[in-house]
């Protein structure tokens, strides 16, 4: 079912980490600075005396878990994760890690990402006779790995990773060795850290800073990391011509102070804002974001222009979650009561408002009319990406075309159904020169900007999975 949310949703992180005594803990405080991926559930496997154990709940990593059920986990090797469903129901069975037991073994997975032919790759798994436990894309690797495994783990993993296709940054568990795992395109990031002598591995560089682990380097892409008693050991992938790296995780998903491939989040966000003023210069009073989604490209927007950068509207960070309401006016205040405008700094003003992205249009056309409300004279809008008009395969949650408000209207007609005295989206080519990086075209997927998938994918199928998933 399409997500009502006019904001993107993440798509999970994850957290692993070998050979400290403290590994529950260390992966739930992880999980703690990788809440912004997901929401929705959350879990930790550790490996115990007798195999594997997991424990998961939905809601956040504080709702999900409490001092009892983490001081039931015990062992030196944890994977955990918090999720956003890109595929598979919002139930526990779907929460993840994913574990299974195999022939007096146990494996657990945790995933970012979405693979484009997960639908094929179950089909015939079940015609060969597997069962499948949950609806996730997720599973399907398992499934891969226990009927590759004669040869051994590595051999085992190889042959099953070859045959997955779209975007998967995964850490694989089992009784000795946590393995992290990442895509030949690279979409979804994925990096190393070190505490303590022993190998973390996260989602984002921010978790490894409230561990205090070290970081060491990003994993690249098509590569596979062994981590175990030996060490680190590392089996390359193939040689892609170009990598594919999410550029909206620059944009909106990841944590400002995380690292990306050596490429800070914020100073590329502050770059943008940047870049977007010297596009779109129109004379105003002062310069605002919506907290906190436009906030550092607010930033760059307001050095580059010269005008004045004020906090115009404040957030309200005890709200919590919101849930969809069941009238409009209820919708409208689940709006209103996360931001609320500082009156007498906007009244009689004319304000740029500075955006990272317009997915839906419809919690910012509620925005800008309550400003409007307040006697603000002039309301501009730039926007630090370039509309999206595609839907995306690899990992977020807008899959079809027409939740996209820029699939079927004009710029000019967004300016007018948000209510704005101008409007404008910073070019695909501002937003390449913004990442301040050599042939910038052959690092990132643009996908949901141009259209041009990395990773071919049969539509139909996409769409019938997302009509069953419905």
């Amino acid at each position: 079912m399409p997500s009502t949310s006019d904001r993107p949703r993440e798509a999970c992180g994850i957290f692993g980490i070998y050979g400290n005594p403290e590994a529950v803990r260390m992966t739930y405080f992880g999980l703690y600075a990788l809440q912004h991926r997901g929401q929705e559930s959350a879990g930790i496997a550790v490996v115990a005396e007798k195999g594997i154990r997991v424990h998961k709940g939905m809601g956040l990593v504080s709702e999900a878990f409490t001092h009892h059920n983490l001081n039931d986990l015990k062992g030196n090797m944890a994977v955990g994760h918090v999720r956003y469903s890109t595929t598979g129901d919002s139930n526990l069975t779907n929460a993840q890690p994913f574990v299974i037991n195999h022939r007096g073994r146990s494996y657990a997975v945790a995933h970012n990402g979405n693979l484009v032919n997960a639908y094929e790759l179950r089909s015939d798994l079940e015609k060969k006779g597997a069962i499948f436990q949950s609806t996730m894309d997720s599973e399907i690797l398992l499934h891969l790995l226990v009927r590759n495994l004669k040869n051994g783990i590595e051999e085992g993993i190889q042959k099953s990773v070859a045959k997955l296709k779209g975007a998967f940054s995964m850490i694989l568990l089992t009784e000795d060795s946590i393995i992290g795992i990442k895509d030949p395109n690279g979409f979804r990031p994925l990096c190393i850290g070190k505490l303590d002598g022993h190998y973390v591995l996260a989602s984002e560089s921010c978790a490894l800073d409230l561990v205090e682990a070290s970081y060491v380097r990003a994993v690249d892409p098509g590569e596979i990391v062994i981590i175990n008693e030996k060490g680190l050991k590392s089996i390359t992938g193939p040689d892609m011509p170009r990598t594919s790296l999410c550029i909206f995780e620059f944009i909106y998903f990841a944590r400002p102070d995380s690292n990306i491939h050596g490429l800070n989040v914020y100073q590329m966000r502050k770059a943008h804002g940047k870049c977007l003023a010297e596009e779109s210069a129109v004379e105003a009073d002062l310069v605002m974001p919506f907290p906190d989604s436009g906030n550092y490209s607010a930033i760059g927007f307001a050095e580059a222009s010269g005008i004045p950068l004020e906090m115009g509207m404040i957030r309200n960070h005890y709200v919590g979650r919101t849930f969809i309401q069941p009238t409009q006016t209820m919708r409208e205040f689940g709006v209103r009561v996360k931001l609320n405008p500082v009156r007498s700094l906007l009244k009689d003003k004319r304000i740029i408002i500075v955006e990272d992205s317009i997915i839906r249009g419809t919690t910012v056309k509620t925005r800008v009319r309550a400003l409007r409300e307040l006697g603000i004279k002039e309301v501009h809008m730039r926007v630090s990406c370039p509309p999206h008009r595609f839907p995306c395969h690899y990992g977020i949650d807008f899959s079809l075309k027409g939740e996209l408000i820029a699939a079927s209207k004009s710029v000019e007609e967004i300016r007018t159904f948000l209510g704005l005295d101008t409007l404008h989206y910073l070019s695909l080519e501002g937003l390449l020169r913004g990442t301040q990086i050599k042939n910038p075209q052959d690092h990132f997927c643009k996908a949901c900007f141009d259209g041009k998938y990395p990773v071919s994918f049969d539509e139909n199928v996409c769409k019938k999975e997302c009509f069953e998933r419905s």
